[in-house]
């Protein structure tokens, strides 16, 4: 009731209640609301609750007839069924119509905190709480994890977030120099990989595994490799644990007999994978990196039947 009563304070009195469950271990509770409940809004929400307890104000309950009930303005559940009497029960500020058991006086409940909230259906959200002794471990339970995260970063629990911040500041400039040195590192073997390249009927063939590289990578030691090999058919390829990434680039003036998406799907279905795109540039996956040796030796007797 209190829950209810201070959700259509913080976020509109458009919100019906949809649904509840309360059990010995929490309350479950369902309304109508077209957005997520923000952690400011949680905050306030169980600030409320918890002021009303703290109040310890005595719940009544009283039967009376239905119109008796609506003139006292107790909240009534949209499609819920009345009868002619009805019981009306206030707990602290709260007063609903309602036939369950409830507590003698607010402070009975101890304590109340959110422990979770989300979208169930459209413009329905679930909020999750526990209360009392339930409550209190939740609490202490956060602090724990609270305080080993401290622990582990070498903190107090008020400096984690700081903390945190700055380690994910930190591994985005790692990855940033990290994925420097990759492409650095793949214009390197492009450039060595040029000497490679075997001329098949007037067209440069090359397929060869580039270390260490990504998609990105193979994306760009691609565009270099057909800039300096000008008539040519390239199949790239970068490992990673058991699974491959494949890319197959084509010349403009070989399109015409050669597509790279056919190009790149023969050989990723040699090593359990598929692919496609455009004509010139074409992307593929496998799983089976044990079959790549052999997939990239076949390139130049498949472009050869082509040409």
């Amino acid at each position: 009731h209190l829950m209810h009563k201070a959700l259509r304070e913080v976020l509109g009195t458009h919100v019906q209640q949809k649904g509840s469950l309360v059990d010995a271990d929490k309350t479950r509770f369902d309304f109508t609301h077209n957005a997520p409940v923000t952690d400011a809004q949680i905050r306030e929400i169980e600030q409320r609750v918890n002021a009303e307890i703290v109040a310890n104000a005595a719940t009544q309950a009283r039967v009376m007839d239905i119109e008796s009930a609506q003139k006292t303005g107790a909240m009534m559940l949209f499609g819920e069924k009345y009868g002619e009497t009805v019981r009306v029960l206030d707990i602290g500020s709260s007063r609903e119509l309602c036939g369950g058991t409830h507590v003698g006086a607010t402070g009975d409940i101890g304590f109340f905190t959110i422990t979770a909230e989300g979208g169930v259906a459209a413009g329905v959200r679930r909020v999750e709480a526990v209360t009392g002794l339930n409550a209190l471990a939740y609490v202490q339970g956060m602090e724990a994890t609270l305080g080993g995260v401290a622990g582990t970063l070498k903190v107090t629990p008020g400096e984690v977030p700081a903390r945190v911040g700055a380690l994910l500041d930190q591994m985005r400039d790692l990855e940033k120099e990290m994925n420097a040195l990759k492409s650095r590192l793949a214009s390197a073997q492009g450039d060595e990989l040029v000497n490679q390249a075997v001329e098949v009927k007037g067209i440069k063939v090359l397929s060869a595994v580039l270390a260490g590289a990504d998609a990105k990578g193979l994306r760009e030691t691609m565009d270099k490799l057909k800039d300096k090999l000008k008539s040519a058919a390239i199949v790239l390829a970068a490992v990673d644990g058991g699974k491959v990434q494949i890319a197959a680039g084509v010349t403009a003036d070989v399109m015409g007999k050669v597509k790279a998406g056919e190009l790149v799907n023969f050989v990723a279905q040699q090593v359990g994978g598929k692919g496609g795109g455009k004509p010139d540039m074409a992307m593929a996956g496998g799983t089976d990196a044990s079959g790549l040796p052999k997939a990239l030796a076949s390139v130049q007797a498949w472009v050869a039947e082509r040409v």
